[in-house]
């Protein structure tokens, strides 16, 4: 038991003092992407120093996969522009919850003495990184499922304008002027593609740039369907349009089924312990009553 208690307590002195050498050694290294803009990320403070341990130990080296997929989810939720940099600062706050609950562990085990302090320690160390990578990629389905939801909406009012005469840039713009300030992941992308054909980007160009974003099967067709169609225009645009559209609510209905079934599904454990509950309750006393 002293022996834990020793051990545990040069461990979290080693911990602190690691922190504190990386600190040192790192200085304002990373001081510019202390103002970027990234949801979720609680413990930038502490994880700055530990990004240097991060790029001198290689770790996207030597975890190629997970570094890949890790990388690919932030670039579909934040872009590709300073993707590598958030999924640093990403690894940097898995690596510092890691630390924060080694060293809890460690501390708890050296002042009470018990291995089941240490052990929970290391298992929260491993699960919790773990589940904040899950959680990213869980941000990426439900960004694209809320694409593909509001996606047919918006082809239904662009198949509206074209019909009257409308060029498709000007019937995005005027779909685009009712939601400027809402904050859904289409409606963003929509008013990053109009800047770019704005400031001299061609359509087919800012329309590639739009898909690549978005980075969903429907938008990809719906670019596909754009510019195959946009130089004839007239009746056979609005045609393909209108295709397009049944093709997207037909996807939408299929999309809503899948939600509500897994909405289902999440009620049943909270119901089987409200079952085992009620019958606890309820045998208790009859069980009780029995044995007197």
């Amino acid at each position: 038991m002293g022996n834990l208690r020793w051990i545990c307590g040069l461990a979290a002195i080693a911990l602190i003092m690691g922190w504190v050498a990386l600190r040192a050694r790192s200085g304002k290294r990373y001081a510019a992407l202390r103002s970027m803009p990234v949801d979720g990320l609680r413990l930038r403070s502490l994880s700055e120093p530990l990004l240097m341990l991060l790029e001198k130990g290689g770790a996207t080296r030597k975890f190629p996969v997970f570094a890949f997929r890790l990388q690919r989810s932030v670039q579909r939720i934040y872009g590709q522009r300073h993707s590598a940099e958030i999924t640093l600062l990403y690894m940097g706050e898995m690596l510092a919850y890691s630390w924060l609950l080694l060293l809890g562990g460690c501390g708890l085990a050296a002042l009470s003495g018990e291995p089941s302090a240490l052990i929970l320690g290391i298992m929260l160390a491993i699960l919790l990184p773990a589940a904040l990578a899950a959680d990213l990629h869980k941000k990426v389905k439900v960004r694209e499922q809320l694409i593909m939801m509001e996606l047919p909406d918006l082809l239904s009012g662009i198949v509206l304008l074209v019909s009257a005469g409308e060029t498709v840039q000007r019937a995005i713009t005027r779909c685009l002027e009712s939601r400027k300030n809402d904050s859904h992941p289409l409606y963003r992308e929509l008013l990053t593609m109009t800047g770019e054909w704005e400031s001299g980007y061609s359509l087919q160009q800012a329309f590639e740039n739009f898909s690549k974003r978005c980075a969903v099967q429907e938008v990809s067709l719906f670019t596909t369907t754009v510019l195959l169609n946009v130089r004839r225009g007239g009746g056979d645009f609005a045609l393909a349009l209108r295709d397009l559209s049944r093709q997207l609510w037909e996807k939408r209905k299929a999309v809503s089924r899948t939600r509500g079934e897994q909405a289902s599904s999440k009620l049943v454990f909270p119901m089987v312990v409200i079952f085992v509950i009620v019958i606890v309750l309820v045998g208790t006393p009859a069980f009780m009553m029995m044995n007197m």
